[in-house]
């Protein structure tokens, strides 16, 4: 199975190193007020996806908070009563 994972992770890895030798031509952005930006497709486009990467982190962040919020005042109000579960049940089942 490892194998099969590696050679997975290996024809990922040339198709993409094929794909960036194939697209070394100038790609010109053009921006607002005239600006532009000429750079290689391969770099305009890891620059999009490292931006869109980064703008679904930022997103995610609010709601991975209250979600971890959430879960430490579960487990903080859960505790007493595990423990107390536990320990009848050990009582009870000879353990």
């Amino acid at each position: 199975m490892w194998l099969l994972q590696w050679v997975l992770k290996a024809a990922i890895f040339f198709t993409l190193f094929a794909f960036a030798l194939n697209n070394q031509h100038d790609a010109v952005v053009h921006f607002f007020f005239g600006t532009t930006w000429s750079a290689p497709l391969v770099l305009v486009l890891l620059t999009v996806f490292v931006m869109g990467v980064a703008v679904g982190v930022v997103g995610m962040v609010p709601r991975w908070w209250k979600h971890r919020r959430l879960a430490q005042l579960a487990n903080t109000s859960a505790k007493p009563e595990a423990t107390t579960a536990s320990t009848t049940a050990d009582s009870t089942h000879g353990i």
